[in-house]
């Protein structure tokens, strides 16, 4: 049976909402309410710590006694929340009376309003009435909670925004299901997504016929586009009024040039905003069971680009003595090509050629290795192992460590031995080249 009603959302900014009752349930009424922008007047001889600190802030009127007739006066909607059936019946008779709308926590049928359970993902609002069951209409709003984050469920927009936009999103170290739930609903409901080589391109599949893909194909001695050419795209799209994301592995900000891309826009006066994604620096490690500390073994780490020569130390912005010396664990990105000179120039300066290290090849995909090696002898491992391009390479005593849980130990002996290669455990999805 369907239960009669009429479906509204109720514009509440800056207008009394009247809560009888500071026990589990009017303490969650009055958070809701609270969001809607309404000024909440809630009446109660005890309540709740976190109403107690709401109304000692000023963000609620708290009234500390028990239910009068005159409370509703004024209300544009009343909750009866309380433990007490005769007090709920008897605020909505007033509600009632009044012409006010009531909802009653203890007895839907018995008010003249109820509570949805909701789902929001701005801008839009989902609202699942279950009838005289909440828990059939919470778990139905769970599951579209779900699809929709997971994107079995795309809200894309059929209206055009009045402005156009880009948003970077950082998307993980590339199993399309490590991008962060936000990143991966604006990549949905895109009209472009400008990509790069590493992002998670699974996530293309997904995308509205509609939608424009641009492939920069960035990676090593190999650009699709240069950088000023994606600048250029990113602004000249969002100045058709397009929703453009751009759409990038790892985190935007970690030697992702996002830093760029963003100046591009605000000097085009173009919206621009990041979502934060899992960068291979942590991600990387963490697939392949290294922790980049660990008590006892390594308090601290530091980032390093390959991309700088490390025969000019102390110049284009690193220190490589210091980094020989310093951080008990060195992470380095984009080093394959001068790991071996990386390597013999850590021990030059002082870092023992029998520290363990580890690269780290394709983390996050189908086809992720681990090759653990000393430091001496890391670059010809790998290139024995035919580990070039992407890869995170580890260099410190957690490079020994493999907390992998895939069987192998959890102190790996390195020191004075030859290289040790493992590989991931197959992935649910497939790897696009």
């Amino acid at each position: 049976m369907i239960v009669p009603g009429y479906p509204l959302l109720l514009d509440l900014t800056g207008r009394t909402a009247v809560v009888v009752g500071a026990g589990a349930v009017g303490t969650r009424r009055t958070m809701d309410l609270l969001e809607a922008g309404a000024l909440v007047h809630l009446v109660a001889p005890a309540a709740e710590p976190m109403v107690r600190e709401l109304a000692e802030s000023g963000r609620v009127r708290w009234s500390r006694r028990a239910f009068a007739d005159e409370d509703v006066d004024a209300a544009w909607l009343v909750v009866a929340a309380t433990d007490s059936a005769a007090v709920n019946a008897r605020v909505a008779e007033v509600a009632q009376a009044q012409r006010i709308f009531c909802v009653r926590a203890d007895d839907a049928p018995a008010g003249t309003a109820r509570t949805p359970a909701v789902v929001r993902r701005d801008p839009v609002t989902i609202a699942v009435n279950g009838g005289d069951d909440p828990r059939r209409a919470a778990r139905l709003r769970d599951a579209i909670s779900l699809a929709l984050d997971t994107g079995a469920l795309v809200s894309r927009p059929v209206r055009r925004p009045a402005r156009g936009s880009v948003t970077l999103v950082g998307g993980g170290p590339g199993d399309p299901e490590l991008i962060t739930v936000r990143g991966r609903r604006l990549v949905a409901q895109a009209d472009v997504v400008v990509v790069d080589r590493l992002a998670p391109r699974q996530l293309l599949a997904e995308l509205a016929d509609a939608a424009e893909v641009i492939d920069c194909g960035k990676s090593a001695h190999r650009h699709n586009l240069s950088q000023a050419q994606i600048n250029e795209v990113i602004v000249e799209r969002a100045r058709r009024g397009l929703r453009v994301v751009r759409l990038k592995g790892g985190d935007p900000f970690v030697f992702g040039r996002g830093g760029e891309e963003v100046e591009a826009c605000m000097a085009a006066g173009v919206d621009v905003s990041v979502v934060p994604g899992l960068s291979s620096v942590t991600a990387g490690p963490a697939l392949a069971g290294i922790p980049l500390t660990h008590r006892g073994v390594a308090g601290d780490f530091a980032v390093v680009s390959g991309h700088l020569d490390p025969g000019l130390p102390r110049e284009g912005g690193l220190d490589w003595p210091a980094m020989a010396t310093g951080p008990d664990t060195l992470v380095l990105l984009m080093a394959m090509a001068r790991l071996d000179e990386i390597a013999q120039t850590l021990v030059a300066f002082g870092r023992p050629s029998d520290t363990p290290a580890a690269v780290i090849h394709r983390a996050g995909t189908p086809r992720q290795r681990v090759i653990r090696a000393p430091l001496s002898a890391v670059a010809a491992a790998a290139e024995a192992a035919g580990a070039g391009a992407p890869a995170v390479v580890v260099v410190g005593a957690v490079a020994a460590l493999d907390l992998s849980g895939a069987g192998a130990s959890t102190a790996v002996a390195l020191r004075g031995a030859g290289p040790v290669v493992s590989n991931a455990r197959s992935k649910s999805f497939s790897e696009e080249q």
